[in-house]
């Protein structure tokens, strides 16, 4: 009688930034596919992208195609790893052809928040004096704000969480602008002050969701990832998703966007606005769930109607000039 020899189910390499944020956020997949495949294996491969690499230039000076996503879409392109763990907001709505988003995670709170400096414990973002410096390295944010607070004073800020919170205590900002979901997953809570509402600052595409990036072929990897899929996060991010492809808006452009969810009824808003904040606009649509993505392009449509497309080609011609010097 013969015996048949089993192959090992193959070793899964998931890819990730070298970031603590990241990290943190890959390790938790890793866990929650480990916990749903006990007889796989899921090991973590980290790469430093072009985004990391660069820390004194402003976002919107040095491109956003892939700023954050590239080394690692290359790394499943040359089959060095298997997925990629990306912050959604971060991942282009355009993927490199082969590539796919696989699957959108359950949303943490997708709002921005507001961290003051200890001197400016009894401020919130409406009372904080004339000239106070606001952190930010978001043109979406910077514009939202510039439009509701022209007093304050708003400076770019760069590097990894604990360097700009370093900044803020040392000094450097009266507050910073960052995403409350980057701060939860951290374990650093106790440093929001004010979680902005959307009728001040509509958060980015995909904020507070993690985006799974893989080959569009890898059918055994595919099938592994709806195990941590969330299908009312993944309405909401193809929405707007939906949206910000059809402005054709990377995410250094100031577009913000807010879904709600009840029942199978999909609500999306969203804003275009200039970059000193001076020009705005703002609507919203309501639709079937199932029917997200044309949410997105009709949202598009009514914003072009009221001049979105003027105002971010003038964005354009602007960064591109910068990129240029």
């Amino acid at each position: 009688m013969t015996s048949t020899v089993t192959s090992p189910p193959r070793i899964i390499r998931i890819g990730s930034r070298k970031s603590q944020l990241a990290l943190v956020q890959t390790y938790w997949i890793q866990k929650k596919l480990q916990e749903a495949f006990p007889d796989r294996q899921f090991e973590v491969q980290t790469m430093s992208t072009h985004g990391d690499k660069i820390l004194d230039v402003a976002l919107s000076k040095i491109g956003d195609k892939g700023l954050f996503t590239k080394e690692l879409e290359l790394g499943m392109i040359n089959n060095e790893i298997d997925f990629a763990v990306h912050s959604l907001k971060d991942l282009p709505t355009k993927l490199p052809e082969g590539l796919v988003l696989g699957v959108v995670t359950e949303r943490e709170n997708p709002a921005d928040a507001l961290v003051v400096h200890q001197k400016h414990q009894d401020k919130q973002i409406d009372t904080l004096p004339a000239g106070a410096v606001v952190g930010t390295s978001s043109l979406r944010r910077l514009a939202q704000l510039r439009h509701h607070f022209p007093h304050l004073s708003f400076k770019d800020v760069r590097g990894n969480l604990n360097t700009r919170l370093k900044k803020l205590d040392d000094g450097d900002y009266d507050a910073l602008i960052l995403a409350v979901a980057g701060l939860e997953r951290l374990e650093m809570s106790d440093r929001i002050h004010q979680k902005l509402p959307s009728e001040v600052s509509l958060h980015a595409v995909g904020q507070g969701a993690l985006g799974i990036e893989c080959r569009g072929d890898d059918t055994e990897v595919l099938e592994l990832l709806k195990a941590i899929e969330h299908q009312p996060t993944t309405q909401r991010c193809y929405a707007e998703r939906s949206f910000l492809r059809e402005l054709e808006g990377g995410c250094q452009v100031p577009i913000g966007v807010n879904t709600q969810l009840e029942g199978t009824t999909l609500t999306l808003t969203g804003i275009v606005a200039s970059v000193d904040g001076t020009k705005f606009v703002k609507d919203t649509v309501t639709g079937e769930a199932t029917n997200a993505e044309q949410l997105g392009i009709e949202l598009a449509g009514k914003l072009r109607e009221q001049g979105a497309q003027e105002i971010l080609d003038k964005i354009f011609t602007e960064i591109q000039r910068d990129s240029d010097k």
